[in-house]
């Protein structure tokens, strides 16, 4: 376990300006020739306003991120979107949009009259898209998990269109994670207000020719995960309390973190659905212990079972109350402290069974043999899983995961590749065989590394034939930010192609390859 005394990584929690134009990369190594395009990131670049701090991990505003390799050349490029969010925050030197764990309060040159009937008229829900990006058809789309989308230039970077995808859709916001199928069918969970004022997820399919269609909806707070035949939904022991989501904002001012609960005894339900025909599995419940979910790794069918990999942490209490970025930014024996208070993060292998028979009730129903997880059906019909642990380590995550997932998504397979979080701290790349549980790590001191994006090699047969791309900062270097290239097989360096500025920290995006010749 590597050290941090020096806290070096309170770099990537700092704001940055964003660049005029792409600066050049100096490169060591060797980049693979076929290797072209561009790696495109999303994350927070801009942590206060004026004299306003933004508060948690999830609140700085989107800076959108570009490295692109050419003839052998590589340049470095930032912009921020220009979300409503950042445009207004930037023009009133303030927080004007409450994010998920800061509150924008009303205008203070205003009356006490208007700042009165600003409360009630309720919460401006953010269009601060800082996590993800991800293609529709032709265009790029970059998102958060409320019902806007940005449209942008994956080029020039610019912002050109803000969405609200509830003129198309019955939902009040979807995921940051959807899957893209071969053929760019797009699946997504958005949600919606259900029965009894509570909230229900419908599952999203927009097919390759634009249109959508709202497939099932059902009760619960979910992520979820495809295989061939099956969507898998987990829902955890967190609750969005939709009382306090309405009347809160609207009255007193509030944050979307402000509207969470744990649920001590409801322990996590895993919900299965059909893809075609479009089902809600009512009479197949499978439930197990406690725990907290940020990603999926991936999912398959084998032999009537149904096998989720998941990137786990154990209890119920909700890990984001551990992502302010107070306690990121802390003194290393500080931030460990913290840590040491979170959840344990554990990746786990659960087995569902899709035969249930009456009379098999009280043994194990998993037959597969290479996995130790287990599934017994109990009295009320319902199914209790025990997980078998790939990866554990004390406080030390998987997360971020990747696969090859042209190759292996909702299929049998054999390694995952995850940033690793040391008490919280991203510090290394890890690669893991899903099967044997050997893993290989690359790790270097005073190093800060973004989730690895899995590239194949082209015409490759091997599920691992392809490099890894990150983005990783070196406070203290000569050029501290720089594209990090690594062989998947071996997780060694390949190459790295340095510019001489600070990379804040980024979240998920996507590696766009070259136009075809």
């Amino acid at each position: 376990m590597m050290e941090h005394p020096a806290a070096g990584y309170r770099k990537i929690f700092e704001t940055v300006e964003e660049l005029n134009e792409p600066i050049p990369a100096n490169i060591t190594g060797v980049i693979p020739s076929w290797l072209g395009g561009s790696l495109l990131r999303m994350g927070p670049g801009l942590f206060e306003v004026g004299d306003e701090p933004f508060h948690h991990l999830f609140d700085g505003q989107a800076l959108m991120h570009k490295f692109d390799l050419k003839g052998g050349q590589v340049t470095y490029f930032r912009k921020f979107i220009r979300t409503d969010a950042y445009v207004r925050a930037m023009t009133e030197k303030r927080v004007v949009i409450t994010e998920f764990g800061t509150v924008a309060y009303p205008d203070p040159c205003k009356n006490v009259f208007s700042r009165f009937f600003t409360y009630f008229r309720g919460i401006e829900v953010t269009d601060n898209c800082l996590v993800n990006l991800y293609p529709i058809g032709e265009d790029f789309y970059a998102v958060t998990e409320t019902n806007y989308i940005t449209k942008v230039d994956p080029d020039s970077l610019e912002t050109l269109k803000k969405v609200d995808l509830c003129k198309y859709l019955s939902i009040n916001g979807v995921t940051a994670h959807p899957h893209i199928e071969a053929d760019g069918t797009i699946y997504n969970i958005g949600n919606c207000f259900g029965k009894n004022m509570s909230l229900a997820y419908n599952i999203i399919k927009i097919p390759p020719a634009q249109k959508d269609r709202k497939l099932n909806q059902f009760d619960c707070m979910i992520c979820f995960g495809i295989t061939e035949n099956y969507f898998v939904f987990v829902e955890q022991p967190i609750k969005i309390n939709l009382l306090k989501f309405l009347s809160a904002w609207s009255i007193r001012g509030a944050t979307y973190m402000d509207c969470f609960e744990s649920n001590e005894s409801m322990g996590t339900w895993f919900h299965l659905a059909t893809k075609e025909p479009a089902g809600y599995m009512k009479n197949h419940k499978y439930r197990t212990s406690a725990f907290n979910l940020f990603h999926h790794i991936n999912a398959y069918e084998e032999q009537g079972f149904i096998v989720v990999d998941l990137c786990t942490w154990k209890g119920h209490e909700f890990v984001y109350n551990y992502l302010y970025l107070a306690n990121l930014r802390g003194e290393w024996e500080e931030v460990k402290k913290a840590a040491m208070r979170s959840p344990q993060p554990e990746v786990r292998r659960y087995v569902l069974p899709l035969d249930i028979h009456r009379e098999e009730q009280g043994k194990n129903l998993v037959s597969l043999s290479y996995t130790t997880a287990t599934a017994v059906l109990l009295s009320d019909g319902t199914i209790w899983l025990e997980p078998e642990v790939l990866f554990s380590g004390p406080r030390q995550a998987f997360e971020f995961p990747q696969i090859n997932y042209s190759k292996c998504c909702g299929k049998k397979y054999s390694f995952a590749y995850g940033l690793g979080l040391n008490h919280f701290i991203p510090d290394r790349i890890v690669k893991l065989d899903v099967q044997t549980k050997e893993q290989w790590v690359w790790q270097e001191e005073d190093c800060y590394p973004s989730e690895p994006l899995f590239v194949p090699t082209p015409g490759a047969t091997k599920e691992d034939d392809g490099v890894l791309l990150s983005i990783v900062v070196k406070p203290g270097a000569e050029r501290p930010g720089f594209l990090l290239i690594l062989d998947a097989m071996k997780l060694t360096e390949l190459a790295r192609a340095e510019v001489n500025t600070i990379i804040p920290v980024t979240f998920h995006g996507m590696y766009k390859p070259p136009p075809s010749p």
